[in-house]
């Protein structure tokens, strides 16, 4: 497993070694040892598996700090892009986010650190989002951002993906802008 550096050090793109032939492919999408090794947790409290269609939105999530999730995020069928947006107060990249294109070809997993908002934008006709958490979910922690919030400035690529229009669910549509969202995370 190799680990590419990001903008943003905390947050982490696994590149996999993959095995392929003419069966099709092998790889580890977690091992303990390397996930300790890498600075990840070594155990998780739940697994989650999303099937959307294209231009599915769903973001950005996060829960408060006391049940902050950090998320190890990757697809198993489909594209998307993936966002983390750094939501630690004092951190010299509040604010600011770190996008990656997970696909079932390139097989790259994201950690999204907690303290961090995650999304996701659905690039294929369908995706299988399938990701590790680190603390339960819990309703009452749950908060968000807008996707579209200005003052982020996340470029999702609609411009260039002409009739890709996002679909959200009710909830993230009405998600306030960062300036209102409710958070509590601190920056060690």
């Amino acid at each position: 497993m190799e680990l590419v550096p990001q903008s943003i050090p905390d947050v982490k793109l696994l590149v996999p070694k993959v095995h392929r032939d003419a069966r099709g492919f092998f790889l580890e999408r977690w091992r303990a040892d390397a996930s300790a090794v890498a600075g990840l947790p070594s155990r998780w409290a739940q697994d989650n598996h999303s099937r959307s269609g294209r231009g599915t939105l769903r973001g950005l999530h996060y829960q408060l700090a006391a049940h902050a999730q950090g998320k190890l995020v990757g697809v198993t069928r489909g594209r998307v892009l993936d966002v983390a947006v750094d939501l630690r107060r004092g951190s010299p990249t509040f604010g600011q986010h770190v996008k990656a294109v997970l696909d079932d070809e390139n097989l790259h997993q994201l950690w999204v650190p907690p303290g961090f908002a995650h999304g996701f934008l659905v690039l294929s006709d369908v995706a299988d989002v399938l990701y590790k958490v680190d603390q339960p979910y819990a309703p009452a922690a749950e908060r968000g951002a807008r996707w579209d919030d200005p003052t982020l400035a996340i470029d999702w690529g609609l411009d260039a993906a002409p009739g890709l229009e996002p679909t959200l669910s009710p909830k993230d549509a009405a998600l306030p802008r960062l300036e209102a969202a409710e958070f509590d995370f601190g920056y060690a």
